[in-house]
């Protein structure tokens, strides 16, 4: 814990695997980050017909989130070293060379950087999940102070971390109803081929190659409790 009437909030936790059940360690920023950026982005298909106005975007993907943080590492001598009491640092090269070692370059076990866990106090990055999950994909360090011989005093940091799921655990969240991957529905009173389509791709237009997938000779008569696979779009013949 924290002395009294010291904030603690930014820490990074390292994980040496995807599952973040193997801990390294941690890394705590000496300087408290007065801001964070959170950015979301969802792609669509925006290509558009010759001689067309408008379009009716087609969703693609969405990418992974990013935080963008800046930070600083001081030398001076006046900000105090939280893992060792009564001292402050005064090394910025040994304090970056340290979060380089933890955060970007490859660990000799994994041959792979490590995986990481950000923690800005207790606030929660979305959908209740205490800490965000990420790992470096890009930090730019200036340095802004030197001592008179060109030693570094100073340097400000900015990091770029993308959030990371592990593939199983991703599957799970996504609840495996994606287009992208093969389904298997029965038929119920009252469906339509391109009704079921449209159920799984959104777009009833792929019912023709849904037939021929399936072997069915007439597609407008469906069995009811007949069993109809439907494959990922990219697999199925166009």
């Amino acid at each position: 814990m924290p002395p009294t009437g010291e904030l603690t909030k930014v820490k990074l936790e390292i994980y040496k695997d995807d599952r973040y059940q193997s801990k390294i360690g941690y890394f705590d920023l000496p300087i408290n980050p007065e801001q964070f950026s959170q950015q979301f982005q969802v792609e669509y298909n925006r290509k558009q017909a010759q001689g067309s106005q408008q379009n009716d975007l087609t969703y693609k993907f969405t990418p992974p989130q990013e935080i963008k943080l800046d930070f600083i590492f001081d030398g001076t001598g006046v900000v105090p070293d939280k893992q060792n009491p009564g001292k402050f640092h005064r090394d910025v090269v040994g304090q970056i060379e340290k979060f380089f070692r933890l955060t970007y370059q490859m660990n000799p076990d994994t041959h792979k950087p490590n995986f990481l866990r950000l923690l800005w106090g207790e606030f929660s990055f979305g959908y209740g999940k205490y800490g965000f999950d990420c790992v470096l994909t890009n930090v730019q360090v200036n340095y802004t102070l030197f001592t008179p011989d060109g030693k570094p005093l100073r340097a400000k940091l900015s990091a770029t971390f993308t959030s990371y799921v592990e593939m199983k655990k991703r599957l799970q969240e996504e609840n495996k109803k994606s287009p992208d991957l093969t389904h298997q529905r029965k038929v119920t009173a009252g469906d339509t081929l391109p009704v079921m389509t449209y159920r799984i791709y959104d777009d009833p237009s792929y019912y023709l190659q849904i037939a021929k997938v399936n072997g069915l000779v007439n597609f407008r008569c469906l069995k009811t409790n007949t069993d109809l696979r439907f494959p990922p779009l990219d697999k199925t013949e166009l």
